[in-house]
C-alpha cells in the first residue's frame, strides 16, 4: 500500500520539529495539500504519542515513523500504530522488526552497496539520503544498474527540484522544512502547511 500511495501522491513529508502539539492537525493540513503521506521522526521527544494521536486523529493520512536507527525503535513505532518506517542508513534489525511485523520499511542507502543491500534486507523502496549531497543526475545513474528499484530521495528537496527528481526517475521525493517549519508548527499555522504541501505536490506531479 505504501509503494502504491507514494506512486499515486509522487510525495511524502518528514516532520522534525521538538514538539508537536497537534499531530492531528498537522496531518490534515498535509492531506488538504495533497500530501497523506506523513513521516514523524524519533528526533521529536514522545514521537511515539505524535503517531499514535495522528494515526487516530486522520485515519486518511498514512503516518509513519522516521529516524527508525535499530529494531528497539522500529518495534516502538510499530507498537505506536506506524503503518511505515523509515531509516536513515541500513539498519539489518529495524528491517527484521519490519518484516515479522508486516510493514513496509524505506531503508536508507547512498551507494550502490547500499542499495543492493536494502533489497537484499526486504525495503519496500529505498531512500536516496542525503539526497542533497549527490543531485538528480547521481538518482539516474543509479537506475541504471537498478531500473526496478523504486527510490525516495530525502534531503535538501523543495518546490524547485522536486520535478527534477521525478524526471531523474524517483518513485516520489520527500519534503521537508520547506513544507513543514518549526515555526508554523509552533504557531499551528495550518494553511501555511497547506500551502507549501500543495506548491511542493504540484510541483512533484509535473
Amino acid at each position: 500500500m505504501l509503494v502504491d500511495t507514494l506512486r499515486a501522491h509522487r510525495a511524502l513529508v518528514v516532520v522534525r520539529a521538538p514538539r508537536i502539539d497537534d499531530p492531528g492537525g498537522l496531518c490534515r493540513a498535509l492531506v488538504a495539500g495533497g500530501i497523506p503521506v506523513v513521516e514523524f521522526t524519533f528526533t521529536t521527544p514522545g514521537v511515539e504519542s505524535v503517531i499514535a494521536e495522528a494515526v487516530a486523529a486522520v485515519p486518511e493520512a498514512l503516518v509513519g515513523a522516521g529516524t527508525v536507527t535499530d529494531a528497539r525503535t522500529a518495534a516502538s513505532a510499530i507498537e505506536a500504530g506506524a503503518r511505515f518506517l523509515v531509516t536513515p542508513g541500513i539498519s539489518e534489525g529495524a528491517a527484521a522488526v519490519a518484516r515479522e511485523a508486516g510493514v513496509p520499511i524505506l531503508l536508507g542507502a547512498l551507494s550502490a552497496t547500499e542499495v543492493m543491500r536494502a533489497v537484499e534486507l526486504g525495503a519496500a523502496a529505498v531512500k536516496v539520503f542525503p539526497a542533497s549531497l549527490v543531485g538528480p543526475g547521481y538518482l539516474r545513474d543509479l537506475r541504471g544498474p537498478f531500473p526496478h528499484v523504486p527510490f525516495v530521495p530525502s534531503g535538501g528537496l523543495h518546490a524547485a527540484n522536486a520535478g527534477e527528481w521525478m524526471r531523474a526517475g524517483a518513485l516520489a521525493v520527500t519534503a521537508g522544512s520547506s513544507v513543514v517549519g518549526e515555526a508554523d508548527i509552533a504557531a499551528a499555522d495550518w494553511a501555511a502547511v497547506t500551502e507549501h504541501a500543495r506548491a511542493f505536490a504540484e510541483a512533484a506531479a509535473g
